[in-house]
């Protein structure tokens, strides 16, 4: 058996998420039905980073085994079957033992927001039209690597092991159209971007202190933070390996 990494990029408005769920539309069961189509035998996907209903995607992965030697024509035929919101960007053997998931070492997401109202921008970022002190916004995104307990950020019935992460990078940038936040860490909780954006504009409309936005993240609590801002604002950028990791 061969082991292929597939890479993928998609809008992520018409789907329920990342991964397969009874009796919904996702990006997983999607890729399946025209692998299936493709094949014309059923292929077990595994995925890399799950994103949820609404977040778009540039790179993400799945894996999966099979006897065929999958070429770039199967790219090219898999994108005939798509639908026109999700596309396969590569299709790359691996070592036989190579996880999408647990060899990850980084994961990047951005957040967009846009002040000014732009018809094609409305389902690609936030429309959030306030004054915003972004100096103390770049406070609260550089404090976030100081710690790596990020409970307060998580969603509520999460089931995870730990609510550890490592952030390598937080920094928010000025863009052509607006704002956005830039995340790089070793892994990310089940809404914590979207927690931190959210969070971090109330930091910005002075609703929140820098203080208080330490108090936040040190009280380990998901009630204290704020979760209100919406997915299709946010993209997960790229998926990063080992280096070296596609050359084995």
């Amino acid at each position: 058996m061969n082991r292929y990494f597939i890479e993928v990029a998609y809008k992520g408005a018409g789907y329920s998420g990342f991964q397969v769920q009874e009796n919904a539309h996702t990006v997983q069961a999607e890729l399946e039905k025209a692998l299936l189509v493709l094949f014309r035998e059923p292929v077990s996907l595994t995925g890399s980073s799950r994103t949820d209903a609404g977040v778009h995607a540039l790179q993400n992965y799945f894996h999966t085994d099979t006897a065929a030697a999958l070429s770039d024509r199967v790219v090219y035929n898999l994108n005939a079957i798509l639908p026109e919101d999700l596309a396969v960007n590569s299709i790359r053997k691996v070592h036989p033992d190579a996880h999408c998931r647990f060899d990850a070492v980084s994961r990047e997401y951005r957040y967009r927001i846009y002040r000014h109202k732009h018809p094609f921008l409305a389902d690609r970022a936030y429309f959030f039209p306030y004054t915003l002190d972004l100096d103390r916004m770049q406070e609260a995104a550089g404090m976030l690597m100081e710690y790596e307990d990020f409970t307060s950020f998580s969603k509520r019935n999460t089931q995870v092991k730990t609510f550890k992460c490592r952030i390598m990078e937080s920094r928010w940038e000025e863009e052509e159209w607006g704002l956005a936040y830039y995340v790089k860490g070793n892994r990310f909780l089940r809404g914590m971007v979207r927690a931190l954006t959210a969070t971090m504009l109330r930091v910005g409309r002075h609703k929140l202190t820098i203080d208080q936005f330490r108090a936040i993240i040190e009280a380990r609590d998901c009630t204290k933070a704020d979760f209100a801002v919406p997915p299709h604002g946010l993209f997960l950028e790229k998926v990063n390996y080992p280096e070296g990791y596609f050359e084995r």
